[in-house]
């Protein structure tokens, strides 16, 4: 059996699909659930940090719901598809929001953005895989 067949035989194995799903929608989320706690615990650190880049401050509740209550939702594999949509959007607009300046650092973290932008296309075609409450009724 080729490469190629073996590859598609792990794929088409429910058990490990749905375990990389999980891992997959882990990844994913981690970094927003970390970021959505972190502005929590520095509300008013971040607020004056957005105001500092032109982004009001009454928009942190919204960005706080969006990467907490969307990366719990991703995790959990929760209407998936939308919350990968979202975030697809939420990424490149932050990126070139707050990481668009011309220094190492600004840029790495554009690039950052962008690539989870990809992540978010991909989870957004393939959906959330197995053990997610979006497929909860095939397990």
């Amino acid at each position: 059996m080729s490469i190629k067949g073996k590859v598609n035989n792990l794929i088409a194995n429910e058990l490990f699909f749905g375990l990389v799903s999980v891992l997959m929608r882990l990844l994913l989320s981690s970094v927003f659930i970390v970021a959505g706690i972190g502005k929590l615990s520095a509300y008013t650190a971040t607020a004056g940090y957005m105001a500092s880049m032109g982004v009001p401050a009454k928009f942190l509740p919204l960005v706080i719901l969006t990467e907490l209550g969307g990366g719990l939702a991703l995790l959990l594999g929760f209407q998936t598809r939308v919350v990968a949509i979202l975030f697809f959007g939420f990424c490149i607009i932050s990126g070139l929001i707050f990481h668009s300046g011309s220094d190492q650092q600004s840029q790495f973290m554009l690039m950052k953005n962008i690539t989870m932008s990809g992540g978010f296309i991909a989870l957004f075609l393939f959906g959330p895989g197995g053990f997610s409450l979006d497929n909860r009724n095939n397990y």
